[in-house]
């Protein structure tokens, strides 16, 4: 054999061998995308994965960024980060004693024009609406009040310890004050089909009442309450700050975390191979060897640029996907926000227990 026939054979095995290295060794650095390409040539009866995606782990609620309802000065935060809380419960307090102050002078002046009211005689047919309203304003006044002691109740139990038991009587106590609330406004609407019209001093009471009702608004702002029932995420505010609807930040995070999703970013060449309840695996780089199983709960019927995009040195940033979210079966101990990749499996039966 001559030297130049050699030199060729020895070419062509170092060219084999290294493709078969290759082979048995791909790059670790490779991103989903690449994986499920690899996955998507394999024979069906031997393809673990229908699809890869990168994904994000994310409440249903969404996270809500809590902001002020109006300008003020925080007195008091009331929680703390990692909080449970309740719908509608008090989250930040704002200076009120300006607005205090004119509650008080509101509640004084319906107090005088009732007295005005009722040193004259209602004309005929007016009685029952004289009484049909007074059942509404006091109704109203119970509803305030036992939103007060809700607060108080809430407040005493998250710093003090205080039994939950008189929260929770608390609670059905503002329950029932908003149900009668309800009943006793229906009950004027019926009568007031055929009431005259008010006199002059009824029509004053009347105003004056909407002047206290505007009054307990603007109390009502300077609290900045819980939307849902959920978890403090995040605080971005101290007392003696200041506080506005348009500030630069919300004040709050919220989200509810009793059960978490996986928004996945499936590339669209992918989306003929994943259907609704479909099974679904999810790893992240967090908790290594862990596996953790949803199931396809919706596919988005839009195709996007990916937002996610994938990781590793072979990523793309030019990919086009579409949005499917997983539900998880087992949340924890995954976090809001956290990156993770999202396997798709053969069908709704290929599901794994999370390790």
């Amino acid at each position: 054999m001559s030297k130049v026939s050699a030199a060729a054979v020895i070419i062509l095995g170092v060219v084999l061998v290294g493709g078969a290295i290759a082979v048995i060794a791909p790059d670790r650095g490779d991103s989903p995308r690449t994986t499920a390409a690899v996955a998507a040539t394999e024979p069906h009866s031997e393809r673990l994965w229908r699809a890869v995606a990168p994904g994000r782990i994310e409440p249903p609620s969404g996270i809500i960024k809590v902001a002020s309802p109006s300008v003020g000065v925080v007195s008091k935060v009331l929680v703390k980060v990692n909080d449970i809380v309740f719908a509608g419960e008090p989250l930040i307090q704002l200076n009120d004693e300006e607005v205090r102050s004119r509650y008080s002078a509101a509640e004084a002046q319906v107090g005088m024009r009732l007295r005005l009211r009722n040193e004259q005689a209602a004309a005929k047919g007016g009685e029952d609406r004289r009484k049909a309203e007074d059942a509404v304003a006091d109704a109203e006044t119970a509803v305030f009040d036992a939103q007060n002691i809700v607060d108080k109740a809430a407040a005493e139990w998250r710093t003090s310890g205080a039994p939950s038991s008189k929260l929770t009587e608390a609670r059905s106590a503002l329950a029932r004050a908003q149900d009668d609330l309800s009943r006793k406004q229906a009950q004027l609407r019926n009568v007031l089909v055929n009431a005259p019209l008010p006199s002059p001093n009824e029509a004053q009471v009347a105003s004056a009442r909407g002047d206290l009702s505007f009054a307990r608004v603007n109390l009502e702002k300077l609290k900045v309450r819980a939307p849902i029932d959920g978890t403090v995420l995040q605080i971005n505010i101290n007392p003696g700050e200041l506080a506005a609807p348009s500030g630069p930040q919300p004040l709050l995070l919220i989200a509810n975390l009793s059960t978490l999703n996986v928004r996945a970013e499936l590339d669209e060449r992918d989306i003929s191979e994943i259907k609704i309840g479909q099974v679904a695996l999810v790893r992240a780089d967090a908790f290594p060897g862990r596996e953790f199983s949803g199931t396809v709960t919706s596919i988005a019927p839009l195709v996007e640029p990916a937002r996610l995009g994938t990781r590793g040195p072979n990523s793309r940033s030019d990919v086009d996907a579409v949005e499917v979210m997983v539900k998880l079966a087992q949340p924890e101990p995954l976090t809001a926000g956290m990156r993770v990749d999202v396997y798709f499996g053969q069908g709704e039966k290929t599901a794994k227990q999370d390790k």
